[in-house]
């Protein structure tokens, strides 16, 4: 059983917290009441080796050759997107958890059932009906035309899926959200959590050994504490503490394999904003992971220490800047927020409230895993 709630840890029951902007949230709510059903089905990918259900995406950086006359096997340029793949999955599950997100939150702030209702209808459409849900797994995500019909790295693509829990939950109260439905949501997770961790794909992306780990990490940790998996929240904490800290933060706070990519600088908001959301989902009394420290004094508090004056200012940046969407950054990111309320800094929390909520930048909307943090907190 779940033993705990993300739910509402830092506000009282039943109140806006003075952070959120309530008029914002029931706004974009309102513009998601108008979307008509969002399901993977409704884009077919042509070189796909699955089926409808089976969702696609090919790797971002790799680009048709241009030495073949058929272009294959496709060539890869880091940090450059390529504007040809497929991506129309990615696009709709993007979509559809925003459009749920939106929903749930506004539900949330005002108990109004129109808004749970078409949550629930949203969720049903791309998790339930047999004839448009996703199945779980991602076989065929991240492909790369002439090398490989998936990849372990495309695991990342549904990291925009954590939303999705906490919307449920907040979701709980309404009646729209009938038990067989939670019961069929809670086991549509169960069953992609399984094939995360027990598919070879799934493996060599938990062991990544840079932001990919780290995102594994997140989705295997919210997916546990939905399904009510504590041995999978056991393991998920240990290997924060022995595999992300030591592995990937430098003792100075940054991430050096982030730092080496050709966008140091989103790539390393990314990596933060991430291992601090692991921090708030994992975080029990008992191991309380804002506090843990390795050592040589490692932890998500000295890389917050190190990230957060160049967010701040961005001008003061010592490493090269983004070869592409570098305009697009700083923006509004969750953990600002999580970590300002989790560790007492206010600062924190007024540079969040400073940060466009809205950026227009696809990319830089795509790095940006929570939608509606009222959801979360």
């Amino acid at each position: 059983m779940i033993t705990r709630k993300l739910g509402r840890r830092y506000a009282n029951e039943g109140e806006t917290p003075a952070w959120a902007d309530g008029a914002w949230i029931t706004g974009q709510a309102d513009a998601s009441m108008a979307a008509g059903p969002v399901v993977l089905t409704a884009a077919i990918a042509p070189m796909s080796e699955g089926g409808i259900h089976d969702y696609y995406s090919n790797g971002d950086y790799w680009w048709p050759n241009p030495d073949t006359s058929d272009g294959l096997p496709y060539i890869r340029r880091d940090g450059e997107s390529n504007p040809g793949n497929f991506d129309s999955h990615r696009v709709l599950l993007r979509s559809m958890r925003t459009h749920v997100a939106n929903l749930s939150a506004a539900y949330q702030l005002t108990g109004h059932e129109a808004y749970a209702r078409k949550a629930v209808q949203l969720l049903q459409a791309f998790f339930l009906h047999e004839d448009t849900l996703m199945h779980p797994h991602l076989l065929y995500a991240q492909a790369i035309p002439g090398i490989c019909s998936g990849r372990g790295i495309g695991i990342i693509d549904t990291l925009h899926l954590i939303d999705v829990p906490l919307a449920v939950e907040a979701l709980r109260g309404s009646e729209a959200m009938t038990e067989p439905i939670y019961e069929g949501l809670q086991r549509w997770f169960a069953s992609y959590l399984h094939w995360m961790k027990t598919h070879p794909n799934g493996i060599e992306e938990m062991n990544a050994d840079n932001n990919h780990g780290v995102c594994w990490l997140v989705q295997a940790s919210v997916f546990s504490w939905f399904t009510g998996d504590e041995t999978m929240l056991h393991f998920c904490r240990e290997r924060f503490k022995t595999s992300l800290l030591p592995g990937q933060m430098a003792p100075d706070g940054s991430f050096p394999r982030e730092l080496a990519r050709t966008k140091p600088y989103g790539y390393s908001i990314f990596v933060m904003d991430n291992m601090v959301t692991l921090c708030h989902v994992l975080s029990i009394p008992e191991d309380n992971l804002w506090n843990y420290e390795l050592p040589d004094g490692r932890s998500i508090r000295l890389g917050l220490d190190f990230l957060v004056p160049y967010i701040s200012d961005k001008a003061a940046w010592p490493y090269p800047p983004d070869v592409e969407h570098d305009e697009g950054w700083p923006a509004q990111v969750s953990s600002l927020l999580f970590a300002g309320l989790a560790l007492g800094r206010p600062e924190y929390i007024s540079l969040w409230q400073r940060l466009d909520r809205s950026p227009v930048d696809a990319e830089v909307r795509r790095n940006i895993a929570i939608r509606q943090p009222l959801l979360w907190v």
